[in-house]
């Protein structure tokens, strides 16, 4: 199977029994990725109409149930706000942020500031 240009094929954490047997389509984002279970999708289209910054686009292909699912069409526009997953009826797209972990404690964690004298 090819995949589009900018879609992974890759699993989640996406805390739901079918992406243990679906595998998920996933779109590298600035802040993290934009997920989507293709076959779940009905093709509503709520998700294309109502992303705030018009990411989404309706695809030239069909899914399994013979409908056009959502696609990224300006990964660059999104900021993750999560609007896409609010009004999917279906739970088939949702958004996950990037995690970065920090290695170094800020200075202020188990330190007191020395009070200046008034």
């Amino acid at each position: 199977m090819t995949m589009e240009k900018g879609v992974e094929d890759r699993g989640t954490r996406h805390p739901s029994r079918v992406t243990d047997v679906e595998r998920a389509k996933r779109w590298r984002v600035p802040q993290g990725a934009i997920y989507l279970l293709e076959d779940m999708c009905k093709g509503c289209g709520f998700c294309i109409e109502f992303c705030p910054r018009e990411v989404l686009e309706r695809a030239e292909h069909y899914n399994a149930k013979g409908y056009h699912p959502p696609e990224v069409a300006d990964p660059e526009a999104c900021v993750l706000c999560g609007f896409c997953e609010l009004v999917c009826p279906d739970f088939a797209i949702w958004t996950e942020r990037e995690t970065t972990e920090t290695t170094e404690e800020p200075h202020h964690q188990g330190t007191k500031t020395p009070r200046t004298p008034k």
